[in-house]
């Protein structure tokens, strides 16, 4: 195992940057977390067309570029330094790996292309609930026949206001099973869910005897779910990876700036030890998430037990880090003009996603047999 990247990948991350630099500097940030869409259509066709990042890790039989984990890995680690607004994570961590989980060719076939040419944005439906994100709690029903009718509504769907096509997880006969609805047809209702991280837009969806296909096994649904949990929280780690270093780089440029009774706040002990206590932690988090990708695309035997531990790891790490970048900068840290507190609140949001790091240390206790 090489946890250095090698300098194709060096390359592909400095492109990403530059990109992202350009087109999604924190003006726009602040600009698009505060429309209703959350994102600029311009930009992600772009994405999709010229940087193919919508295929990163989508095998090219369904139009993809086919790579693996680890590259994707390096494009979420860049959009988490920018807390890029666009339904990358949606359409990519979460849709296209539970089609992908499915092994449904017919499905992969007739959406995948569409992901990689930035036709479709993806939203998955899997919480009910406002306190966990356990499949336990799904009440939402399918009624097999000629077509699954769908009735249910579902929490925090992440894009669900701009998804193009949802994939639902609801109770049919056989079980729970993985459904893909038109977000087109007029019986879906979505509503805009108030939440901390406004660049990361959550939706309340609601369906009514919605028209949908089944993808996969009946039954198989909860399984799916969670091979595409496994991945999907590999992929947030190495965001939450991206924004800790950026977070940490703020700090320490203002250290050594700012300065107090005659000198830069960063020669005094309190401040180095800030600085040097984070470091040490993010470096960690990189370690967690990077092995995670590698485990993706090298070790699957591995999988879910190191995505479980990269969860954790990052999601602490990335909030400390967030916390303390607020703390050395002083007053200015906790004003709305400063974007200290848009990585805070994207590390928080992050951090409950999908569970919080207790939840996903005691998947890991279950995965080794604890």
């Amino acid at each position: 195992m090489n946890f250095a990247f090698n300098e194709e990948q060096e390359q592909f991350r400095r492109s990403i940057r530059r990109f992202l630099g350009e087109r999604s500097p924190m003006s726009e940030v602040r600009r698009l977390m505060e429309t209703q869409e959350g994102f600029d259509n311009g930009v992600w066709n772009q994405m999709a067309d010229q940087l193919g990042l919508t295929g990163v890790a989508i095998p090219e039989r369904f139009g993809g570029l086919g790579f693996g984990q680890v590259e994707l890995g390096i494009v979420f680690e860049e959009m988490g330094r920018t807390l890029l607004c666009a339904p990358y994570f949606s359409t990519v961590a979460l849709g296209a790996n539970i089609l992908l989980a499915s092994d449904d060719d017919e499905a992969c076939a007739t959406y995948l292309p569409l992901v990689c040419s930035g036709e479709a944005r993806l939203a998955l439906g899997a919480s009910e609930s406002e306190s966990d994100w356990s499949t336990d709690t799904i009440s939402t029903t399918a009624t097999e026949g000629s077509e699954a009718l769908i009735t249910g509504t579902k929490m925090y769907v992440i894009d669900g206001l701009t998804a193009t096509h949802f994939l639902l997880l609801a109770r049919s006969a056989e079980g729970i099973s993985l459904y893909m609805v038109d977000g087109s047809d007029p019986s879906i209702s979505r509503a805009a869910q108030l939440s901390l991280d406004l660049t990361r837009k959550l939706t309340t969806v609601s369906f009514e005897k919605t028209p949908g296909r089944r993808v996969g096994g009946a039954g198989s649904g909860v399984s799916y779910y969670e091979a595409m949990l496994a991945k999907a929280v590999v992929s947030l780690a190495s965001e939450q990876v991206g924004g800790a270093q950026r977070v940490l780089e703020m700090a320490v440029d203002y250290a050594k700036t700012r300065v107090q009774f005659g000198r830069p706040i960063g020669s005094f002990q309190a401040i180095k030890h800030k600085c040097a206590d984070m470091l040490v932690e993010i470096e960690s988090a990189k370690s967690a998430a990077y092995y995670g990708s590698w485990a993706v695309d090298n070790e699957p035997g591995e999988m879910p037990t190191v995505a479980y531990l990269a969860k954790a790891f990052c999601s602490e790490a990335y909030f400390h880090a967030a916390a303390e970048n607020i703390q050395i900068h002083g007053g200015i840290g906790f004003t709305w003009e400063h974007d200290a507190h848009l990585y805070f609140k994207r590390a928080k949001s992050s951090e409950l996603l999908f569970g919080s790091p207790a939840f996903f240390r005691e998947k890991l206790a279950e995965s080794i047999g604890l």
